[in-house]
């Protein structure tokens, strides 16, 4: 779909990153290990950026990150091998695209993940890969996808009953890139913003555009056949064209799907203009065969109470007989909009806001306990309107020295599995699992570039760009192993005019080894090269030894 002009709604996450069946069986993958042969994986995180997380059987926790997809397996943490050699369509590979993970569904031990990239100047959707078991590493296997297109001449498309509708065709992965995943046993659905939103039919092995209602209706009823001319030829639904260009182009934000929820009969679709509800209608329609239609009802700001009308993240609460929808909700076009979370607890009649001001993510509920995602940090509420927020994770193990240097938290993931709740957290500095659900007994997982190594990363470092937590940005210094109790941290300028200066007590202090990029008068420091002088053992018992190492620092 070239040369067509999107709004620039689309806030992207952190990834700035069939023809076969999926077998239904929903036994849960045992308890696993990788070993050390298993060569479709390797060691460690190689980027710090994880904006999806899902649990899978006993022990899996799979990480949608900015360079692929990774997993801990229980003990450790491994990326899936890549490979940049062109894959097919319904290629069965053992490797995965290159590219960025922003999307994961799973299952039962089946799972689909989403790919993207950027062409230099636009984000592409790279295609998803099916697993239809998971359970084993030697055996596991992928069936790729490309990314869902649609044929010059796909101009007339069925509405998946009998009926028909008339689109504009989708036929470059530009701006068609796969941003929410949602899985059921018939279908697997995806949000692919330009793409719109499709669904993927098991048994049937084909993709359908889903339409959505236009901007301007409330619902869209296309089990109806007073909504279709029926006087000449196929049925075609009436006053209908779906397309995603802006509405200034003739379009429709709310055919620009961003997140999917789907569960029994009920489907949710986040747009660039509100929120979605479908009901699926399996029914005898119009003398046919049994078939499936489905029944939208709309809802946008202002009429309906939402605080926005981009709608980035879905999540369903069941907590003593009710459901409770969650939608993050996103300022877009009108003045009047908030960013914030809105939610129903009557399938979408009405809608009410809170967290007004929070640019929000993700949210992830077990019983009456509500986490939410957010540009701010992570929230926790126990009836969904008093909010506490969480302190940046900070990991508790002596000379651990691993801390989250963000106050943004892209994701989060109850975790029920075992004798306590535990939830996890993905952020632009890594992924963190708390022991507990208050936040204070963090294990943090971040890339290791160089374990043995003494540097500064990032580097070159901006205090006005880079791990922004409390009003302050970060350097961190890497170390390698830790035995003394102290450590000295002294930074030079280029003339080597000392700087900076500061004493670590590892046996009490829990935190990153850090500069925010300040001098001793308390003022930031003026760009250029500067020089770090790190004193500390590497060994319990042995002497403390200087290492140095070299920083840029731009603004």
């Amino acid at each position: 779909m070239s040369n067509h002009n999107f709004d620039n709604l689309i806030l992207l996450t952190a990834a700035v990153f069939l023809a076969f069946p999926v077998c239904h069986a929903q036994n849960s993958p045992a308890r696993y290990a990788l070993r050390d042969n298993d060569s479709l994986f390797e060691q460690s995180l190689t980027t710090n950026i994880v904006a999806e997380i899902k649990t899978m059987g006993d022990s899996m926790t799979w990480f949608g990150t900015g360079r692929g997809l990774a997993l801990h397996d229980g003990q450790s943490v491994f990326m899936h091998k890549t490979t940049s050699d062109s894959i097919n369509n319904l290629d069965s590979t053992l490797f995965l695209p290159a590219g960025g993970v922003p999307a994961i569904g799973v299952l039962g031990d089946s799972m689909l993940v989403a790919f993207s990239g950027d062409d230099g100047n636009i984000q592409v959707g790279l295609g998803l890969a099916l697993s239809l078991s998971v359970d084993d590493s030697t055996t596991m296997k992928w069936n790729y996808f490309s990314q869902p297109t649609d044929n010059e001449s796909d101009s007339l498309e069925l509405t998946g009953g009998v009926g028909y509708f008339r689109k504009l065709p989708v036929t470059v992965p530009q701006a068609n890139v796969t941003y929410d995943i949602s899985l059921n046993k018939d279908y697997f659905w995806v949000a692919s913003w330009a793409g719109g939103l499709r669904n993927y039919h098991f048994s049937r092995n084909e993709w359908r555009h889903i339409p959505l209602p236009l901007d301007s209706q409330s619902e869209l009823d296309l089990c109806d056949e007073n909504n279709f001319n029926t006087k000449e030829g196929p049925y075609i639904l009436n006053d209908y064209f779906l397309n995603p260009r802006d509405p200034a182009d003739g379009g429709n934000h709310n055919h620009k799907a961003f997140s999917v929820l789907v569960y029994g009969d009920t489907v949710w679709v986040g747009t660039a203009n509100g929120l979605n509800r479908g009901l699926i209608v399996r029914d005898t329609l119009w003398g046919q065969n049994a078939i499936e239609c489905i029944r939208w009802k709309h809802y946008y700001y202002p009429e309906n109470g939402l605080s926005g009308n981009f709608v980035v993240g879905l999540a369903k609460q069941f907590w003593r007989g009710q459901i409770t929808i969650w939608a993050a909700t996103v300022n877009a076009d009108d003045p009047g909009e908030v960013r914030g979370l809105s939610y129903s607890r009557d399938g979408g009649s009405t809608w009410e806001a809170t967290l007004l001001g929070e640019r929000v993510y993700n949210i992830s509920s077990k019983d009456s306990l509500v986490f939410v995602a957010a540009a701010s940090g992570l929230w926790k509420s126990l009836d969904g309107v008093n909010w506490a927020r969480f302190k940046s994770a900070v990991d508790q193990t002596i000379f651990s020295q691993k801390q989250i240097l963000s106050d943004v938290v892209y994701t989060v993931a109850i975790d029920d599995r075992g004798d306590s709740l535990k939830f996890w957290i993905g952020t632009p500095d890594g992924v963190a699992i708390s022991g507990d659900m208050h936040g204070s007994s963090w294990s943090i997982l971040q890339a290791d570039y160089d374990k043995d190594q003494v540097y500064a990363y990032p580097n070159p470092f901006s205090p006005l760009t880079h791990n922004q937590l409390d009003g302050n940005g970060y350097v961190r210094f890497h170390t390698g192993a830790l035995g003394g109790n102290k450590l000295t941290l002294d930074v030079f300028s280029f003339s080597m005019e000392k700087v900076h200066h500061q004493d670590y007590k590892l046996n009490s202090y829990r935190g990153a080894i850090k500069w925010d990029g300040r001098g001793q008068d308390g003022k930031p420091v003026a760009n250029g090269v500067y020089f770090a002088r790190l004193k500390f053992s590497s060994k319990d018992g042995q002497p403390a030894s200087q290492k140095w190492t070299k920083l840029i620092v731009v603004k």
